[in-house]
């Protein structure tokens, strides 16, 4: 019997799905009892209930200075900063990577400068950014678009590049013209590539938000990160950033959802 040949039961797959989980919860745990047991008022890793507290100090009891629920206010402001800038960048990804892949005058002009602003790291344009376009949410959009447009662009131009060649001149003996081949052919076979290409730049697009709220805002969940590092307030950090990965999962998953329910034709490329 070969290893390679080998699949796990459903039972066994869910039981080693959550065994990474709870080991580290377990050395979490320990590691929290631990230090707590030498000094009570430890703040590196505090315990469960000390989450506990913090997530119901921020989620549930209003701010007495703002009277906002923190934990909610901060994760609308930062959805809609990062919506905005998914928003942008997949339709600037659509349009220029279905002209990049189909017209090869284009192609030659706008494939090479994609490649190279695609190679700019987006971190060290902040400052640019903050100088040209202001403090406000502009410029933080800006750098989720800069982060993950040319990359989204580059990988649809590939998918449309590797169409068959055959399905064009098919169209084109039919007597399609370039817009209708870009609509009726490329656009149905590169809309899947599109919702994975998303989701693989939502980790990306989440840093850039995250360092921009830190530098320059007044909320956010990256500011509420920064701003409460200061105090030490690892009580607040850590509920932050297990909030930030699950809503990362959840959007991932969903996107995955919409691609298996508008094209199921592509789940069935995917395990072919």
């Amino acid at each position: 019997m070969r290893w390679i040949n080998t699949k796990p039961s459903p039972g066994a797959q869910l039981a080693l799905t959550l065994l990474p989980f709870a080991l580290l919860i377990i050395a979490y745990a320990i590691g929290s009892a631990s230090r707590l047991a030498e000094n009570a008022n430890d703040k590196l890793l505090p315990n469960f209930a000390g989450f506990a507290d913090a997530i119901d100090r921020m989620a549930f009891i209003a701010d007495p200075r703002t009277g906002d629920y923190l934990l909610w206010s901060d994760t609308g402001a930062s959805l809609v900063r990062l919506l905005s800038g998914l928003g942008i960048s997949t339709a600037i990804a659509l349009c220029l990577g279905m002209l990049i892949g189909m017209l090869p005058y284009l192609r030659a002009l706008l494939s090479p400068f994609v490649a190279v602003i695609s190679m700019v790291p987006p971190l060290a344009l902040l400052p640019i950014l903050f100088i040209v376009m202001g403090l406000g949410e502009t410029s933080k959009i800006a750098l989720i678009v800069i982060g993950v447009a040319p990359t989204m662009v580059r990988d649809l131009a590939l998918k449309a590049l590797e169409l068959p060649r055959e399905q064009i001149v098919k169209a084109e003996t039919l007597g399609g013209s370039s817009w209708q081949i870009a609509l009726r052919v490329v656009l149905p076979q590169i809309l899947p590539r599109l919702i994975t290409c998303l989701r693989l730049q939502l980790g990306p697009a989440w840093l850039f938000l995250i360092a921009a709220e830190a530098i320059s805002s007044d909320s956010g969940l990256g500011y509420r990160i920064f701003l409460v590092r200061r105090y030490l307030s690892m009580d607040v950090i850590f509920p932050y950033v297990v909030w930030i990965t699950l809503l990362a999962v959840l959007m991932n998953y969903l996107l995955d959802r919409i691609r298996i329910a508008v094209f199921p034709w592509s789940e069935l490329e995917k395990q072919a």
